[in-house]
């Protein structure tokens, strides 16, 4: 009797999206939490939270190995887009809620967990494309004013997470290297729920 065939390993965006999404429900609770469109001073808050998340996240863009690991990081991040929003929502800062300068959490992250935090940024622009709605609706604001962060990449954006995930399931990386960046990917989730817990005072 033939022995059966091995199952093949999973593919990494597989296992990034199974092994995430308790951090990804707690995440949608902390924002439910949060209630960051109740006011453009509430959304300031989290634009604030989201422009750290990026400087942390656009530092590794500068490693060669994460640049060869994604080839398009010229079109990736949002943290000039958080940052011009901030200097539209300024009227609306309350200097005594919303934390200044805070030091980046990527310092000694290298690749392969580098690729970790490029998945939570890339993951949530798929998502931004219903806070952008929202925030919309509720605040009148636009890709062009206060809502750059969310917007789409130009691209769209289906077409640039499915390359950023081909990337992702390219050949080459260990089960090893491939646990690192599901470990780094949970230090992202992690970074921005922090983020949001300080900058809406949340318990």
């Amino acid at each position: 009797m033939m022995n059966p065939l091995p199952h093949p390993p999973a593919l990494l965006s597989t296992r990034l999206k199974n092994e995430t999404a308790p951090l990804h429900e707690q995440m949608h609770a902390l924002m439910e939490q949060a209630q960051p469109f109740a006011s453009r001073a509430q959304y300031l808050r989290f634009v604030t939270a989201q422009y750290h998340f990026q400087r942390d996240v656009e530092h590794l863009f500068d490693d060669p190995a994460i640049q060869a690991a994604v080839p398009d990081l010229q079109v990736r991040g949002r943290e000039a887009a958080a940052l011009a929003d901030l200097a539209d929502l300024a009227d609306f800062a309350d200097l005594d809620a919303v934390p200044g300068d805070i030091a980046i959490a990527t310092h000694d992250v290298v690749m392969p967990a580098a690729l970790g935090w490029l998945y939570v940024s890339e993951g949530s622009t798929l998502g931004a494309a219903f806070l952008l709605k929202e925030v919309k609706e509720k605040l009148g604001l636009t890709e062009t004013f206060g809502a750059r962060n969310l917007a789409a990449y130009p691209e769209g954006r289906a077409l640039v997470w499915r390359r950023f995930v081909s990337f992702l399931d390219a050949p080459g990386l260990s089960t090893q290297e491939q646990d690192a960046v599901v470990a780094g990917a949970s230090a992202a989730f992690h970074r921005f729920g922090v983020l949001l817990k300080r900058h809406f005072a949340l318990d």
